[in-house]
């Protein structure tokens, strides 16, 4: 598939769909610009409340916003679900699983992934939450490691059930282990009577 161009029109490929990406674009509409944004997911996702999402709080569809619904009166605006695979500077083109893209301004906002500063053992360990998927991958280890604890015998299994590790003291973890200690407050009695507050340790 090849992307044809608007004659005479720039186009500027962003990629990524996020805030970066998408703000961007926005700051573009009524420009005499081809704005073509491509991106892995068809939405966007509103990270700050992915803590909420992990804890189940909210649901995941509520953090997710479509992106062609964002966009939806851009008349410059084009969006195509894409996975980039390469750059080509010299030929001012992308390489991405639905063919060959030119550009005359690339823009890459991609967003970041989690670091793991090297920590083989934490990379192998830990559960990273960036995206929709991490956030309902934690929630479901939580609420597994919940049931387990309720029939489990061992108390030191139980305690290792029921100890919740956060490694960043960013906005994110801190919001997920305040999040995890108003679970213990306030839901693990109620939910699990079996349990007591003080069991769950954050």
């Amino acid at each position: 598939m090849e992307l044809k161009k608007t004659a005479g029109r720039p186009r500027v490929v962003i990629i990524g769909g996020g805030f970066a990406g998408i703000n961007l674009a926005k700051k573009l509409k009524d420009k005499p610009v081809e704005v073509l944004l491509l991106d892995k997911h068809n939405y966007h996702t509103f990270q700050p409340l992915l803590y909420q999402v992990a804890m189940g709080y909210i649901e995941a569809d509520s953090i997710a916003f479509p992106l062609r619904r964002i966009f939806g009166k851009q008349k410059n605006f084009t969006f195509n679900l894409a996975d980039v695979k390469k750059i080509n500077p010299e030929k001012n083109t992308i390489t991405a699983d639905i063919g060959e893209i030119a550009y005359d301004y690339l823009v890459i906002a991609t967003g970041a992934d989690t670091n793991f500063f090297g920590n083989k053992q934490i990379e192998h360990f830990a559960m990273p939450m960036k995206n929709v998927g991490e956030a309902l991958n934690i929630r479901s280890f939580m609420l597994q490691n919940l049931e387990k604890a309720v029939i489990q015998t061992d108390p030191g299994e139980r305690d290792a059930l029921l100890t919740f590790v956060v490694v960043g003291g960013g906005p994110t973890g801190v919001e997920l282990s305040g999040a995890l200690a108003e679970i213990r407050n306030h839901v693990l009695t109620d939910d699990y009577p079996s349990l007591k507050t003080e069991d769950m340790e954050v």
